[in-house]
């Protein structure tokens, strides 16, 4: 991107109201409306920051040493991504890192958060380590540094190595070893410059989408593998952490979880214990065995059949004090009773209630973000909460060098309200990562859904930054 932004920021009297921003003549304005916030109103230690992941943005599928993942594999069977695209190039991140952490940079984001390709670094899922692939981390890593951008390293985000997919993947026990070896390995290498670490993305969305249902990688229906997917990495969640603290001195270490805000259709009683079912699988899943409180069985029955999985010292191997906990939040789910066996509930679609919606049909609902900070500030087990993951798809068109996005402006707005809301009412919520960066490969929906802060047309890999970019600019200048 060469356009530079001039922007003015000033404050009101005794207000300190962001009121306005000056673009070059070139540029369109933005007009800042007087919200009632500003960015020191978060506090001078909230984290700012954005988040991406490997296989969505960085490409280069196959050279210098990268091994096959699961979702090279995936995407190349027939019918499973929308309009058959695949991400062997992606955003093409590992060409242009720097490029694109220079926009991090230009938005003014203090915090980039990315994931690690386990078959980038062991393209046999164990066993030899691929140079190449260290140094190309080595080089995102001294880049962030460089521009005053803090990397914060998310070990897992769903690019298992093929050759362990075959072999079970989540569903063999296995991966405790494989994934421990994978942990250990980066985080000697790179934990004397990266103090910031995630283990696992979003355990329930591989889970359950590519477990149990079979819409994501590695395309499996089968509840007997979810059931093992879910106990063997909750177990790997703890176990790998625990190799964190003891490789990374002053290691700040945390975890990642999906959430949404369920609400019941109604108040019959059905309604309401098939939100609670949902809930039990969708919020408390995965946060609960790690807090030391067991697999959510009270709500779900059915999740006792984890304990057939059990060898002996699970139960403790389980829990780990994270420092912080991601909260990663996108929609509401509202819940109505099914006769569907196990959780006997099912989601009333956005579509089916006439809510407004972002593309993928999620509900654009920003009080729910509120009410999730709150629900998870009340486990005594967490002691920080970082909002990881927060955005929304969007039409965007490329118009004159220009994206005009403003449905994805008032999306933050109104979602960094809910934050702040939380936070004065005494939510330790310390900080919120924008998804993403740069538009990207959105898993089975391919490149039709954007993300993006910055624009990609993915057939030169042009940057445009978007409106939205802007605004944090501003925002955070």
């Amino acid at each position: 991107m060469n356009r530079r932004n001039w922007i003015k920021r000033t404050g009101a009297a005794g207000a300190g109201l962001l009121l306005a921003k000056y673009i070059k003549a070139s540029d369109l304005t933005l007009a800042f409306d007087a919200k009632d916030f500003v960015k020191a109103d978060f506090g001078s230690d909230f984290k700012w920051g954005v988040a991406a992941s490997s296989y969505q943005t960085e490409g280069a599928w196959n050279i210098d040493g990268k091994g096959e993942s699961n979702w090279d594999f995936f995407s190349r069977i027939p019918g499973k991504i929308e309009r058959g695209e695949n991400a062997d190039v992606a955003a093409d991140f590992y060409h242009k890192y720097a490029e694109d952490i220079d926009l991090i940079k230009e938005m003014n984001f203090k915090v980039f958060r990315f994931s690690i390709s386990w078959p980038r670094i062991l393209p046999n899922g164990t066993g030899e380590i691929n140079l190449k692939g260290l140094e190309f981390y080595h080089k995102v890593i001294d880049k962030c540094i460089s521009v005053g951008i803090e990397p914060w390293i998310t070990i897992y985000h769903w690019d298992m190595p093929q050759v362990l997919e075959a072999q079970g993947g989540w569903t063999n026990r296995k991966v405790l070893d494989w994934f421990s070896e994978f942990t250990n390995v980066v985080t000697k290498e790179y934990g004397s410059k990266v103090k910031n670490w995630m283990v696992i993305n979003e355990q329930l969305s591989y889970t359950g989408l590519g477990y149990m249902q079979g819409i994501f990688a590695p395309g499996k229906k089968s509840i007997k593998a979810f059931m093992k997917s879910i106990h063997y990495s909750t177990l790997c969640n703890a176990e790998s952490a625990r190799i964190i603290r003891k490789n990374v001195i002053d290691a700040n270490i945390g975890t990642t979880f999906v959430t949404t805000h369920i609400e019941p259709i109604d108040q019959q009683k059905k309604n309401i214990e098939a939100a609670n079912r949902m809930d039990a699988i969708m919020n408390r899943l995965f946060i609960e065995p790690c807090l030391g409180l067991g697999y959510p069985e009270d709500t779900l029955p059915i999740l006792k059949k984890l304990k057939k999985l059990y060898e002996p010292g699970d139960e403790q191997r389980m829990v780990f004090d994270f420092d912080f906990i991601g909260i990663q939040y996108y929609f509401r789910t509202v819940a109505k009773h099914s006769m569907m066996p196990g959780m006997r509930a099912k989601e009333v679609k956005a579509s089916e209630r006439g809510v407004p919606a972002n593309e993928m049909e999620g509900e654009i609902y920003p009080e729910g973000l509120y009410h999730i900070l709150k629900k998870f500030s009340q486990y005594k087990g967490i002691r920080n909460l970082i909002v990881t993951e927060n955005g929304t798809c969007v039409p965007d068109k490329l118009e004159n060098g220009r994206v005009h996005d403003q449905g994805r402006i008032d999306y933050f707005k109104s979602h960094l309200e809910a934050v702040l809301k939380a936070k004065k009412e005494g939510v330790n919520v310390n900080g919120y990562f924008v998804w993403s960066p740069t538009d990207n490969f959105e898993w089975n929906k391919g490149y039709r859904t954007r993300f993006g802060l910055v624009y990609i047309d993915f057939k030169t890999l042009e940057r445009t930054m978007k409106d939205s970019g802007l605004w944090f600019k501003a925002f955070l200048g």
